[in-house]
């Protein structure tokens, strides 16, 4: 077992999917807790991929401003880069390649507020790149010459946060890179 990541919600039990299904299609405030647990639950079973997956679901959350679930739970980006720098001996599990996952997550992304979704993941990309490194986990090279992928910098995901995401989250963002708020432009 793991040890608790300090960013997430401490938990009692190890859950299983139906923590989040429960809410079905209402992705409020008990929705994005709950997914919080959930990617704590997986994080500490040994499962940081499954646990990253989990923290991918919590931004689906629609939360308005100064919802106060984000005052005690906020924007996961430092709970993700816990979970990256703390897996990546590869002692906690599978980790799988979290730059990969992420670009194919942001250059896909559908449903609902898919625009914010896809700027998280481009975010939540650079930080896996920076913290993991490429030559481990390199991009899917492939893709971006099929498809002409356009892969936009730190600083661009962070402007979007900051412009069309929840209320102080490109501020949570700016604590994992200290550079996104220094206004320099990071393209991991």
């Amino acid at each position: 077992m793991n040890p608790a990541c300090p960013w997430l919600p401490a938990v009692a039990e190890i859950h299983d999917f139906a923590l989040t299904r429960r809410h079905g299609a209402a992705k409020g405030a008990e929705f994005y807790l709950d997914a919080l647990c959930y990617a704590q639950s997986q994080w500490l079973a040994g499962k940081p991929a499954q646990a990253i997956l989990q923290l991918n679901k919590s931004w689906m959350a629609d939360l308005s401003g100064g919802d106060p679930v984000l005052l005690t739970n906020p924007p996961p980006y430092r709970a993700l880069v816990w979970i990256l720098e703390t897996a990546a001996s590869g002692e906690c599990g599978y980790l799988g390649n979290p730059v990969r996952h992420f670009q194919h997550l942001a250059s896909r992304m559908s449903g609902p507020r898919a625009e914010i979704r896809s700027w998280r993941a481009w975010a939540c990309f650079h930080l896996a790149g920076k913290n993991l490194g490429r030559a481990d986990y390199p991009r899917d090279g492939e893709q971006i010459a099929r498809e002409g992928l356009w892969i936009p910098t730190l600083q661009r995901a962070s402007r979007e946060v900051s412009e069309t995401g929840w209320p102080g989250e490109a501020g949570e963002l700016s604590k994992c890179v200290p550079a996104v708020s220094a206004g320099s432009d990071v393209s991991g």
